[in-house]
């Protein structure tokens, strides 16, 4: 599992042309206040049963509110096989404090 902040992430991601899938594992009230444009919401206590609906050939970037949940989730992943995953150090909370200064924080 690699680890990025959130402006390498952000660099990362433009130059990766869209082929990361952006996996948000916190919980839906939490996806309702801010997220990265584009993530997909599936809680973690939903991951389990939802894996089978994620794609493995594609990289996996693994989001939560202070890179916490992200880290079990991205753990998790690579347990089930995912080869290519990286969880977003400080959380969405970083990417909103350094990469996008006017998404609401929480």
């Amino acid at each position: 599992m690699r680890h990025m902040g959130a402006a390498e992430l952000q660099s990362w991601l433009a130059a990766d042309g869209g082929s990361a899938t952006l996996l948000d594992v916190r919980e839906p009230w939490e996806y309702d206040v801010c997220r990265i444009e584009g993530s997909r919401l599936v809680p973690l206590a939903q991951l389990p049963s939802r894996v089978g609906e994620l794609d493995r050939a594609r990289p996996m970037v693994v989001i939560c509110h202070h890179g916490v949940r992200s880290l079990r989730a991205a753990a998790y992943l690579e347990h089930c096989g995912f080869a290519d995953v990286v969880n977003l150090s400080g959380g969405i909370d970083a990417w909103a404090r350094t990469v996008d200064r006017g998404m609401a924080v929480y």
